[in-house]
C-alpha cells in the first residue's frame, strides 16, 4: 500500500455514511418517525366517519403492523434479490416505491388508502431498509464489521429522532397531509442523489478490499463465491437458528410497541403529556438507542457478542420495570434505559446472524429472521392496540405484556449464551 493510499478516508466509511443515511430517511419516514402522525390522522379520521372512535386504536396500531408485516414477508425475497441484482438498483427501487407511498399516505381519505401506503412502505423498507444496508457494509467490513453496523444501525434511531422533531411543528403550522408531504423530499432530493452518486456495491469494484486491507481475506464479499458457513435450509435444522430467532421476536415486541404507541400511551389522559413534549419523548427514545447501537456495537468487536446482547436485553428488563408504576413523572425512567438497550439488541441481532451461521447465505438467512421478527412486532402491535381499545383507550394494563415479552427474551439470550458457550468448547 503507498504512502498516498494509506493517508486516504477508506471508501467503506463512505458507505457508511450513505447506508446510515439510507436508515435515517427509510426508517424514519416509515417506522421510527411515523407514530407522530398518528394521534392527527387518528383525530381526524374519527371526525370525518371514516374509522369509528370506539375501535380506533386497534385502527390506528394496524398502520404499523402492516408495514413491519410487510416488511417481514418482503426480506426473503429481497435477500434473494440482493444475492442476484446490483445493490444501487435496489435501493433506488427502494426509494422510489417508499416516497410514492408517502403521497399516497398524504392523500388518503379512508383506512384503505392508508393501509395500502403502510403496504408499499413495508416494500420498500426490504429494499432500502436494514437488511440490505446490513449486506452492504458487511461487504465492506470484517474486523472492523460491529463498530461499522453499530455506526449505520443508528440511522433508524437517528430517523426516529429527527422525523418528529421536523414533522411536528409542521403539522402544528399546516396539517398532518401537508407535512408528510414535506417530510417525502428528503427522499426524493437528498437520498436518491446520494444512492446514485455514491453507493458501490464492494471493494472489489474499485480496487480495494474490505476493512482497506492490502489483500483479499479468506471470504470475498456477502453473497458472492468462497463464502464460509452454513444454508439457510442447514441454518433451520440447529437448535440455534430456532431460539435466536425467538429471542428475536420477543426483542421486536416491545421495539414495536415502544416506537409506535408509546406516544399514544403518554398522550392519553392518565399520563397526559402535551403533543409538543410526547414528540420529544419519541424522539428521545431514538435519540438514546443511537448510543446504544454506537456502544454495544463497538463492544461486540472487543467481547463476545452474545455477552453483549445479554447485557442489552438486561437493561431493556430493568427499563420496563417502572411500567409497573408509570407517569409522566417516571416515563424517563423507562425511556432512558429501554432506548439504550433496545438499540444495542438491534445491532447485535444484524451481527449475530453472519457471526452464528457464516457468510453463504448470509442475505437469506438474515430475510429468515426478519420474518420471525416481524410477527413478534406484529403480535406485539395488535395485543396493545386490543387491548388498550377494551380498556377504552388506556394502554396500562397492555404494556404490562411488554415486561412479560422482554423478561422472556432475557431468558432466550442467557441461554443463548449456554448454547454458544457449550459448541465453542466442543469445537
Amino acid at each position: 500500500m503507498t504512502e498516498t493510499n494509506k493517508n486516504k478516508i477508506f471508501y467503506g466509511w463512505i458507505i457508511v455514511a450513505i447506508s446510515t443515511l439510507a436508515l435515517v430517511v427509510s426508517n424514519g419516514l416509515s417506522i421510527g418517525g411515523i407514530p407522530v402522525f398518528s394521534e392527527w390522522i387518528r383525530n381526524d379520521f374519527i371526525a370525518s366517519g371514516a374509522i369509528p372512535a370506539e375501535r380506533a386504536q386497534t385502527i390506528v396500531s394496524n398502520f404499523g403492523v402492516f408495514t413491519f408485516l410487510v416488511a417481514g414477508l418482503t426480506a426473503p425475497f429481497a435477500g434473494y434479490f440482493i444475492q442476484k441484482y446490483n445493490l444501487k438498483t435496489l435501493m433506488l427501487i427502494g426509494c422510489v416505491i417508499l416516497g410514492g407511498g408517502l403521497l399516497i399516505h398524504s392523500q388518503a381519505t379512508t383506512v384503505e388508502m392508508i393501509y395500502a401506503a403502510r403496504i408499499l412502505f413495508g416494500i420498500a423498507l426490504g429494499f432500502v431498509g436494514v437488511l440490505i444496508n446490513t449486506v452492504l457494509v458487511s461487504n465492506w467490513f470484517r474486523r472492523k464489521r460491529g463498530t461499522a453496523l453499530g455506526i449505520v444501525l443508528t440511522g433508524t434511531s437517528i430517523g426516529g429522532m429527527l422525523i418528529p422533531l421536523i414533522a411536528t411543528p409542521l403539522i402544528l403550522k399546516f396539517n398532518w397531509r401537508v407535512a408528510m408531504i414535506c417530510v417525502s423530499l428528503l427522499i426524493w432530493l437528498i437520498l436518491i442523489p446520494a444512492i446514485i452518486f455514491l453507493v458501490k456495491t464492494k471493494p472489489q469494484d474499485i480496487g480495494l478490499f474490505p476493512d482497506g486491507d492490502e489483500s483479499e481475506p479468506l471470504e470475498t464479499f456477502v453473497g458472492g463465491n468462497n463464502q464460509t458457513g452454513l444454508s439457510l435450509f442447514e441454518a433451520m435444522k440447529t437448535p440455534l437458528f430456532w431460539v435466536f430467532a425467538l429471542c428475536a421476536a420477543l426483542i421486536f415486541y416491545p421495539l414495536f410497541v415502544s416506537t409506535q404507541q408509546l406516544i399514544l400511551y403518554i398522550r392519553t389522559p392518565k399520563i397526559g403529556v402535551s403533543p409538543e413534549t410526547a414528540g420529544l419523548i419519541q424522539a428521545l427514545l431514538s435519540f438514546l438507542s443511537i448510543g446504544g447501537k454506537f456502544l454495544f456495537g463497538f463492544m461486540s468487536d472487543k467481547i463476545s457478542p452474545t455477552r453483549v446482547m445479554l447485557i442489552c436485553c438486561s437493561v431493556m428488563f430493568l427499563g420496563t420495570l417502572v411500567l409497573l408504576n408509570f407517569s409522566a413523572s417516571t416515563v424517563l425512567l423507562f425511556v432512558i434505559p429501554f432506548g439504550f438497550g433496545y438499540g444495542g439488541t438491534f445491532v447485535l441481532l444484524q451481527r449475530l446472524v453472519a457471526d452464528y451461521f457464516g457468510s453463504k447465505d448470509y442475505p437469506k438467512i438474515l430475510g429468515a429472521i426478519t420474518v420471525i421478527e416481524t410477527i413478534g412486532a406484529a403480535i406485539g402491535g395488535r395485543i396493545t392496540g386490543a387491548v388498550a381499545d377494551v380498556d377504552g383507550g388506556d394502554y396500562t394494563r397492555a404494556f404490562y405484556y411488554v415486561i412479560a415479552a422482554t423478561g422472556l427474551a432475557l431468558l432466550l439470550t442467557v441461554a443463548l449464551n449456554f448454547m454458544v458457550k457449550t459448541k465453542q468448547q466442543t469445537v
